[in-house]
Order: C-alpha cells, then structure tokens, then sequence
C-alpha cells in the first residue's frame, strides 16, 4: 500500500513542543548567565565559553529542528539523519551546560533535565521513523 503515511505524529509534536521549549530555555539560561555574572564573582575568560556554548546551541537548534520538521513530513530519511546529527550536538552542549558551565544552579539542572530528556525522546521517535521510511 503506497498511500501508507510513514510520517510520526508523536515526533512532530514534540519537535513543536521542543522548538517551543527551548525558546524558553534559552531566554531562561541567558537571564541565569547575566544573573549569575552580576551575583557571583564571574571569571572573565569563563564568561565566554559559557555564553558561547549557549548561542552555538540556539543556532544549532534552527537547523536542527526544521531538517527534523521537513524529514518527518516529507517522509525523508536523510534529513531526519542531518538532524538526529544535530541533535547529539546539542546534547553535548547541553551536558556541558549541565556539567561544566562556571556555575551551576538548581534551575540550570532542571531545564537541562527537561531538555535532555526531551532530546532523548526525540532521538528514539527519530529513529523509529527513519526505520519506517526505510523499509
């Protein structure tokens, strides 16, 4: 049956919800880097890193979201692959942001947990419609 749609609703809602999610995180993780820059004393140099990591991971997010979007509904393996790719570069950045930013405060933890965790259900959707399309 070729009319078959291969195509995960539960994926495309949770990359709606993720895109959404992650406006808040990181409008939440930069007002906590500010926050923590003006509490705390701040090394300079480390100031950077973190903001870097941050901006690096917001401009990964568009890619990796719309090739995500366009894989699903398109029924296209090789985006759906581009951005699982993506989606283990922000989990490294996120983990760097959970683990090994200047501060961490128990805010921190808790978006990463979400958003981590949110990543790891995308993966698993990703996969499972790559797999459909495939076969």
């Amino acid at each position: 049956n070729n009319s078959s749609q291969l195509s995960s609703l539960p994926l495309q809602i949770l990359l709606y919800v993720n895109g959404v999610y992650y406006i808040f995180y990181f409008l939440a993780t930069l007002a906590m880097i500010i926050y923590k820059s003006q509490v705390f004393s701040y090394p300079d140099d480390f100031l950077a890193p973190d903001l870097a990591v941050l901006f690096l991971m917001a401009i990964l997010e568009v890619p990796r979201l719309y090739l995500g979007f366009k894989g699903n509904l398109t029924e296209a393996e090789a985006p759906l692959g581009l951005s699982l790719g993506l989606t283990v570069g922000s989990v490294v950045l996120g983990v760097y942001l959970l683990l090994w930013q200047t501060y961490v405060l128990w805010a921190d933890v808790l978006l990463n947990a979400v958003l981590l965790s949110a990543y790891g259900l995308e993966s698993g959707l990703k996969v499972m419609a790559i797999a459909a399309f495939v076969s």
